[in-house]
């Protein structure tokens, strides 16, 4: 199982939010395929939408990923990578696809590159793992200190300096 960088893993969730979200309960194809249509119209014409998960959400139903291993090794790094390798892996298998996404990837390369990752890796989200920032997690990863927390409150313990005895002499 390969790791990611944190961002892809919360960006690849963000797309399957907003995939689920457009389509709607009861899913509603037809409203989805338009709001598609209309996003790779925006992209093919050059209109600058500098949204990575807009990019993804429009290509990520027309990529094919001709290299799998390629593309979870790029994905290790969100802010540094190789916009043309990261292009070569991919394919579209609509040319309406494969004109939004060479139009965004001439004028944002780097945009591209993580919007294509980003479709990868959900539509491959069995081939990666996310970091665990779960509470257990961050306990476990603190390790076993025997020193008292200050903030940890056991029965009996002496809470009396929390109170102010001074009371109205305060006022």
């Amino acid at each position: 199982m390969n790791e990611i960088h944190p961002e892809f893993a919360y960006q690849s969730r963000e797309l399957g939010i907003q995939i689920e979200d457009t389509l709607g309960d009861p899913p509603d194809r037809k409203t989805y395929d338009k709001v598609i249509r209309s996003l790779l119209g925006e992209f093919a014409n050059g209109f600058e939408i500098d949204d990575l998960n807009l990019l993804s959400f429009a290509l990520v139903d027309f990529l094919k990923f001709e290299d799998p291993a390629g593309l979870l090794a790029q994905a290790v790094d969100f802010d540094n990578g190789d916009p043309v390798k990261v292009l070569k892996m991919v394919s579209c298998i609509d040319a309406e696809a494969m004109m939004a996404l060479e139009v965004v990837a001439d004028a944002n390369p780097d945009l591209a590159r993580k919007a294509l990752i980003t479709a990868f890796l959900f539509k491959n989200h069995k081939r990666w793992k996310d970091e665990d920032h779960s509470l257990e997690a961050l306990q476990k990863d603190e390790g076993n200190d025997d020193d008292e927390d200050e903030d940890q409150i056991t029965p009996g313990h002496d809470i009396d300096h929390l109170f102010d005895t001074r009371g109205d002499e305060n006022a």
